[in-house]
Order: structure tokens, then C-alpha cells, then sequence
């Protein structure tokens, strides 16, 4: 079995962010990127199932800039065994990434498509969904447990109000949440390996997907900041303020 699974370049998640003065967006310029975090666990989990015996091969893809190559020989230093990159300087929105992986589930078919649950910078958490509905396949989403089966998978998902278990039919999605593994790290060697490893350059003009924007940023800008706390003399003082100040007694 084929397993796609989908790398986002971002933002290091130990960056601080911070916003254009003139508040188009967020200032990138000569900030550290890296692979999103969920996509590192959707890497780990498919690298899993190759050295169980139950995935041939493993497909790193990224949707993005030129420099979205880097993501995927990261992929490729963990272990994936080769690398698609759908080129573009567009601002992407989740409904075009999950119709350009469309077209591509559609040239490879993998059996399996595994991308993190949200990416950390946008926090949309969509892509996955809408690709599974744009596919018509079954999907597991907050997989914190995947077991594959005989043409099936119990995929254990996070959920309010605990843990929920679904048996799926594959071919299938899965998006995977923070409990699902630990990923590992790109040793020297592999990441030297990784160099040679084929990357497949597409354009969305190639996969006949129109990436026209539908939705346009007003403003961006920094959360208000906190006010400091109050110290009180004592409890009366307390319910003094929550009722007459807070007003939430």
C-alpha cells in the first residue's frame, strides 16, 4: 500500500510571531520555518507502517514556495522514500490545498492519506475534511490510535468527551493529533541520503486546479494585551469587585 501524507512549511512553532506594521499580514522575513508538528506525526505514523510491513512506500507532498522543498527533504531525512512538490506563490486557501491533493491522490492513488490535523499558523483545521469529502472516501480525524487491518483500519479519535473508535473502509483520510506518536529525528546520514531522493515538481496549472482567491484578508493584527491583576485585601473586597466590577455574580 501507497501512504500519502502532507507537509506544511510554517512558522517554527518557537518563533515568535509578529505583524506587518502596515497589518497586511505576518512579517516572514528572516523567520525560522520548519515542518508543521502534525505533519511531523503524519510522517512518523506512515515511516510506522512501512517498518510493520503494512505500506510500501511512503510519499511526502507540499503544496507552496520553492522553499517548500526543504520541508520535504525533511520527509525524506526521516525516511519517506520520495517527494511531490505543487509549486506555487499563492496565498493558498484550505479548499485549493485539499483540490490540488485531490489531483494528486488521483495520479498516485495511495491507499492511505495521512495529513496533521491543523497546521499551527492558519489553525484551520479543514484541509483534511474537505479532501475526504472531494475524494468521497471515509475519514478519521484526531487520530490519537491507527490499526490497520485487511482492507480496513480502527482508528482510535479525540473527541469532548473522550475517546471514540471507528472501523474504516480504506482507501481513507486521517488527520493525526499530538498522542498519536513521538517523531523521530533526521539522523546525518539519512539527511545526506535524503539529497538524492526524487522530488516531482507540478504547478497547479498542471493538475488543472484553479487557485483563484475567495476570501481576502482585511487586517491582521497582535491580541490586546492583558491587564495586570488586582490583589485584594480580602474575601469581601473579592465579591465586592466580581459583583460590581466584573459583574459576573
Amino acid at each position: 500500500m501507497k501512504v500519502l501524507v502532507a507537509v506544511k512549511r510554517v512558522v517554527d512553532y518557537n518563533v515568535k510571531i509578529r505583524v506587518k506594521a502596515d497589518q497586511t499580514g505576518v512579517d516572514l522575513s528572516n523567520v525560522k520555518m520548519s515542518m508543521n508538528p502534525f505533519d511531523e506525526i503524519a510522517v512518523e505514523e506512515a515511516l510506522r507502517m512501512k517498518e510493520a510491513g503494512t505500506a510500501d512506500e511512503v510519499v511526502a507532498i507540499s503544496i507552496g514556495v520553492q522553499q517548500c522543498q526543504e520541508t520535504i527533504r525533511t520527509a525524506l531525512a526521516m525516511g519517506a522514500d520520495r517527494g511531490i512538490l505543487v509549486k506555487t506563490d499563492e496565498e493558498l486557501e484550505p479548499l485549493h490545498v485539499a483540490k490540488l491533493m485531490k489531483a494528486v491522490v488521483d495520479e498516485e492513488q495511495p491507499g492511505l492519506v495521512i495529513l496533521g490535523k491543523q497546521a499551527i499558523d492558519d489553525d484551520c483545521n479543514q484541509t483534511g475534511q474537505m479532501l475526504a469529502a472531494l475524494l468521497g472516501w471515509a475519514q478519521g480525524t484526531f487520530a490519537s490510535e491507527i490499526k490497520l487491518g485487511d482492507g480496513s483500519a480502527s482508528v482510535t479519535r479525540e473527541i469532548d468527551g473522550g475517546l471514540q473508535t471507528l472501523d474504516l473502509k480504506l482507501p481513507m483520510i486521517v488527520t493525526t493529533d499530538l498522542r498519536l506518536n513521538e517523531p523521530r529525528y533526521a539522523s546525518l546520514p539519512n539527511i545526506m541520503k535524503a539529497k538524492k531522493k526524487p522530488i516531482d515538481e507540478k504547478t497547479p496549472e498542471d493538475l488543472g486546479v484553479d487557485t483563484a482567491p475567495r476570501l481576502s484578508t482585511l487586517k491582521v493584527q497582535d491580541p490586546p494585551q492583558r491587564e495586570a491583576g488586582v490583589i485584594v485585601e480580602d474575601v469581601a473586597e473579592l465579591v465586592s469587585k466580581l459583583r460590581n466590577e466584573a459583574g459576573v455574580i
